[in-house]
């Protein structure tokens, strides 16, 4: 039976019937297992929903999560305001390597820049370590006689003649699409912008992309990758968003549609089809945008996300209700140098597969049972056990409650798959065995996602203790206390939406992009000068996309201005924020501008140099549109200890305890439960360890806190 083939789940009846309304709009987020639905309305209240995905085809999932989650709150697809929608279809076409077939033009004596790269290896004391492949093979690389100098000034302009005789070169490729870089093309992105447009033109059905146009930031090698990365791409993108739209339009939508973006902003339809590099790591962003929301709302400054779904768990740290963006990140292996909302790998997902190397040791992941055929226990053909297969040998997750019992699961077959890897480690044979290892595996699992959240926090000077895990995804809850126990964190903020917060995120998502231009001078008045005029353009230039994007808020949008400044001699940049507003780009002068980079300087290295000269690297701006978020039920208030529906046998951490079995939805504000528990809701299940107990606010998060800490 093909993904295309399967029949949706039994949609659930909505626990309250929720006021039909033109205005409520629905954020979407694509996993490897589930595709995930949030319906808010702008009346306040919720409905949740998760498809199982369709890796051959995404779309199909989405129309049909979206006509299920629309139907169970009495609405019609025409009664939507809006879509916002999250996906790593991109992403994982540049992990797998599976994109386009695409060709660079790039200035002449430049043709090896991605052969030469930055000349490191993904290990500099790996002897055997192999350099990653570039992205576009040699012989689809040609050069062409174009040149700007660092100053911008046009140093080579190609004839006409000239790039008639590039454009026979790069059709005889057989390419899909084209990258167009030349060098220093960030000083003057309209040249490179016209030598692109002028290749287009011989070029028809093949397009071209100028690497300013898509990041005009200095580092030739990493520009010319986003070039060729967001070539890669943008046939397949283009491709899912045709079926998207095909999809929809049968259904009756006729509501815009947003993609969110991996600043944790989101932008149109068309702006994703122009520069689809934008949206790699938009569903992990969405969520963390979401989570600093929420712990802000909660009272909670600082925090840590841990987002564990069927692949991967990722985390973030954010600070403020703010997520923390990184202008530096890899993907697939390959830098990237636009403003992502910054999400770490750490560990496996609920999909992850067990196994036993061939030196007898118990391994898990980074290999994942995906959609197709997914866990054992799921019964679609799976052979090899996973993480989620362990939480049925351990009792943490009922078989007959998963996803509130429209899904049961097969737990006396992910023993059986089990048994073979408790052979394989020692462990003997049998049930007991085949647990063992299943409370094994999970324990390896958290040992390697805490040595990773450990080193992301030591990396900024952040002690674990003083900030809050908040778990999401659908295994995130059920891994949250354990992992928190291995790194010293005492508490723990679980969302009502657990399971579906990244597609909450991507329904109250703000419409952003974020703006750049490199200028590497030495400050004074006339760089002071250059900095305020590269600004107002970077501003007019905001505004003009904003206007462009369906469904804009009539307010006035937030700006927000940084610079990446050092004192000069130095290695490396600090991203020095500048304040909001256009009219703060009228007061940086150049004493102003060092003095931002001083005060930064001293906040995070204790000193500053105030005889050092400063140098103003690339010049930031950011737009965002806020758009209506997505308004919080609460809880009816209740008192005393919850009643537990009954009690079942847990493996935690090598002790088999007697955990009290509680439903969520039952759960009232103020109520209070000790561990060990179990609190099983439709698309999650949270564990609750001895030695941790839980209370439920009024916007209904759990809030669990280790009983050792004060």
């Amino acid at each position: 039976m093909t993904p295309g083939d399967r029949t949706p789940a039994p949609v659930p009846a909505a626990p309250a019937p929720l006021p039909a309304s033109g205005g409520a709009r629905v954020g979407i987020d694509v996993g490897g297992t589930f595709t995930d639905f949030v319906l808010a309305l702008p009346g306040g209240g919720t409905a949740h929903h998760k498809e199982p995905s369709t890796p051959a085809d995404p779309a199909l999932a989405v129309a049909r999560g979206l006509a299920a989650v629309v139907a169970a709150a009495g609405l019609r697809p025409g009664d939507l305001a809006g879509i916002t929608h999250g996906t790593t279809i991109g992403l994982n076409a540049i992990i797998q390597r599976r994109g386009a077939r695409i060709a660079l033009a790039v200035t002449e004596g430049y043709r090896d820049i991605l052969e030469i790269g930055r000349s490191r290896m993904p290990s500099s004391f790996d002897l055997h370590a192999a350099k990653e492949e570039p992205l576009v093979p040699r012989d689809r690389i040609v050069e062409i006689p174009a040149r700007l100098g660092p100053d911008g000034a046009a140093l080579r302009s190609p004839s006409d003649a000239e790039l008639a005789r590039a454009a026979e070169e790069l059709a005889a490729t057989g390419a899909d699409a084209v990258a167009a870089v030349v060098l220093h093309g960030h000083t003057d992105p309209a040249f490179e912008a016209d030598v692109a447009a002028r290749l287009g033109a011989l070029l028809p059905g093949m397009p071209v992309v100028s690497s300013a146009a898509v990041w005009p930031e200095v580092r030739e090698y990493e520009r010319t990758l986003v070039a060729c990365l967001n070539a890669y791409i943008q046939p397949l993108m283009s491709r899912y968003f045709d079926r998207l739209e095909e999809l929809l339009a049968e259904l009756g939508v006729r509501a815009p549609v947003h993609i969110t973006a991996s600043n944790g902003g989101s932008l149109s339809l068309a702006s994703a089809r122009a520069r689809p590099i934008e949206t790699v790591l938009s569903g992990p962003a969405a969520g963390v945008t979401a989570a600093a929301r929420l712990g802000a709302a909660a009272g909670v400054d600082r925090i840590v996300t841990f987002d564990m779904g069927g692949t991967s768990s990722d985390i973030a740290v954010t600070v403020g209700g703010e997520a923390e963006l990184a202008t530096h990140t890899t993907i697939g292996g390959l830098p990237l140098i636009l403003p992502v909302v910054a999400v770490g790998a750490i560990g496996a997902g609920g999909g992850s597969v067990v196994r036993v190397d061939a030196h007898g040791v118990l391994k898990v992941g980074p290999e994942s049972a995906g959609a197709d055929p997914g866990p054992v226990a799921y019964g679609r053909g799976g052979e090899r056990p996973t993480v989620t297969d362990c939480y049925l040998a351990t009792g943490v997750i009922d078989p007959g409650a998963f996803l509130g019992g429209r899904m049961r699961l097969d737990a006396a077959a992910a023993l059986e798959a089990l048994e073979p890897v408790a052979a394989g480690i020692g462990a003997g044979q049998g049930r007991e065995a085949a647990e063992r290892a299943a409370d094994g595996a999970l324990r390896i699992a958290t040992a390697g996602m805490a040595v990773e959240l450990q080193k992301t926090l030591a990396q900024r000077g952040l002690d674990p203790g003083d900030f809050t895990l908040v778990p999401f995804g659908g295994a995130g809850p059920t891994h949250a206390a354990v992992l928190a126990d291995e790194v010293g964190i005492g508490d723990i903020l679980v969302p009502a939406s657990a399971a579906t917060l990244c597609a909450l995120g991507a329904a109250g998502a703000d419409l952003r992009r974020d703006f750049a231009r490199s200028l590497r001078r030495p400050l004074d008045e006339a760089v002071a000068a250059r900095v305020r005029e590269v600004l107002a353009g970077l501003a007019a230039e905001a505004r003009a996309w904003l206007a462009e994007q369906d469904g804009a808020p009539a307010a006035d949008p937030v700006i927000s201005l940084s610079a990446d400044l050092s004192y000069v001699g130095q290695a490396f940049e600090l991203r020095v924020p500048l304040g909001a507003g256009e009219d703060a780009a009228a007061l940086l002068d150049a004493p102003a501008l060092a003095e931002a980079l001083h005060a930064e300087h001293e906040r995070l290295y204790g000193f500053r140099d105030t005889g050092a000269p400063v140098r103003v690297g690339t010049v930031r701006l950011a737009i965002t549109a806020p758009r209506p978020g997505v308004a919080a039920g609460e809880v009816a208030h209740g008192s005393g200890e919850p009643v537990a529906r009954g009690r079942r046998p847990v493996l935690v951490r090598g002790e088999r305890v007697q955990a009290r079995v509680y439903d969520r939805a039952a759960l009232l504000a103020g109520q209070a439960l000790a561990g060990p528990a179990v609190v099983e809701q439709d698309d999650t299940t949270v564990l609750i360890p001895p030695g941790w107990s839980a209370t439920v606010d009024r916007a209904g998060n759990l809030r669990l806190r280790a009983r050792t800490t004060a």
